[in-house]
């Protein structure tokens, strides 16, 4: 067996980042940028009110003072002329400031008067202008290459008048359960047979995390079978479950291998998830997880979601993890990296605290939906007292 951190480095080893592709603006949220967003304007374009009132020089607004209003200003109508000594010109939020003006006085400091404007409190110069290029400007980067797009991102190049962005193509995962006892959701179950949750499970990650999951037909324990489906399209990663350990119908490695599969290595030192194959099917990369449903998305989390960072050019680090105090006793662990279902919850401190579930079986998947987070627990670390700190990785955060 390899360590875990050995697989994971072998495995993103394996992984390329995908090619760019163009989108629509509306298409881009949750997308990764393959090239920097370039501003191809200037915001504001010029110098525009902030509030609504009047364009004055700062100079004429003593209190008392009176000024003639010469026009107006709102949004998307500049005005033409110049504000001169003793003008004013009425404006609104967005409004072009005229030249000449080098203030807003805002309407609750004025008071219409009959031969125009009184002036309630002063104005300094510059107040309430927003400058022109305070946001960004032309030519500007405003979101660099290998960002995940939110809706504030979204938003921003829309600004910047972008109707386009080049991002990574979505990476293609082909998901392949394998076993004659498994049949998919809604389909009649064959004799001794189960539901099969793992392909849809690990789809909806892939999905989470930026990816396309494409669940394919599921697979007897029949080596032919298993290789047809396996080069039935062309993925960017193909994923298996089941049919990864030693047993008699675990047949993955053997299929493959009839198309040339070149095994990386088999069996990491993890609980769930000891047998896990890594290898490639001529350019393809294979995922061999196993079949039971836990180990299946606890692999996922510790593997697939860094090797679908590293497609889609992101940083292809281990899930990320929080610092919480042990809810109950940890006993010593053997050889294998743990991994324990666990909830999360707040102590009287604000600080998190992590209680493992009772039962840690990798076929409770009820146990797995209920958990928030992921105890880590070393190889051989020693035996730990409830109180003691453990690292955790929070589940809600990665869509898993």
């Amino acid at each position: 067996m390899i360590s875990l951190e050995e697989a994971r480095q072998r495995i993103l080893a394996g992984i390329r980042p995908t090619g760019p592709e163009t989108v629509a603006l509306a298409a881009g949220w949750n997308r990764v940028l393959a090239r920097p967003v370039i501003s191809r304007l200037t915001q504001p374009p010029a110098d525009v009110s902030a509030m609504d009132g009047y364009a004055v020089r700062a100079g004429d607004t003593a209190a008392g003072a009176r000024l003639s209003v010469t026009g107006a200003a709102p949004a998307g109508r500049p005005f033409a002329g110049e504000v001169g000594p003793g003008e004013a010109v009425r404006i609104f939020t967005g409004g072009f400031v005229p030249a000449g003006a080098d203030a807003i006085l805002i309407q609750e400091n004025a008071r219409a008067a009959a031969d125009g404007l009184e002036v309630l409190e002063p104005v300094a110069p510059g107040r309430w202008i927003r400058r022109r290029g305070l946001d960004f400007a032309e030519g500007q980067e405003l979101l660099p290459a290998g960002r995940r797009l939110t809706a504030r991102d979204i938003g921003l190049a829309a600004a910047s008048n972008q109707p386009w962005l080049t991002v990574h193509r979505r990476p293609r995962i082909g998901i392949l359960a394998t076993g004659d006892e498994i049949a998919l959701p809604g389909e009649p179950l064959p004799p001794g047979g189960i539901v099969s949750s793992n392909a849809h499970a690990l789809a909806a990650l892939v999905a989470s995390a930026g990816g396309e999951g494409i669940i394919l037909p599921i697979a007897p324990d029949d080596a032919g079978s298993i290789a047809a489906l396996a080069g039935s399209g062309g993925y960017d990663l193909l994923v298996t479950t089941g049919g990864a350990s030693v047993g008699e119908h675990d047949l993955v490695q053997k299929a493959l291998g009839r198309d040339g599969f070149a095994l990386d290595f088999w069996k990491i030192a993890m609980r769930p998830g000891k047998p896990l194959i890594w290898g490639r099917l001529g350019t393809m990369p294979v995922l061999g997880l196993p079949g039971n449903p836990v180990s299946a998305l606890v692999c996922g989390v510790v593997f697939l979601l860094p090797a679908l960072a590293r497609m889609q050019g992101l940083p292809d680090q281990a899930p990320r993890t929080i610092q919480a105090a042990a809810g109950t006793d940890l006993p010593e662990n053997d050889i294998r990296a743990d991994h324990l279902r666990a909830t999360l919850m707040r102590d009287a401190a604000g600080g998190w605290v992590a209680t493992p579930a009772s039962r840690q079986d990798s076929s409770m998947l009820a146990v797995l939906a209920s958990a928030d987070g992921l105890i880590l627990r070393a190889p051989f670390a020693p035996a730990l007292p409830k109180g003691g700190m453990v690292e955790v990785v929070p589940l809600a955060a990665l869509g898993a």
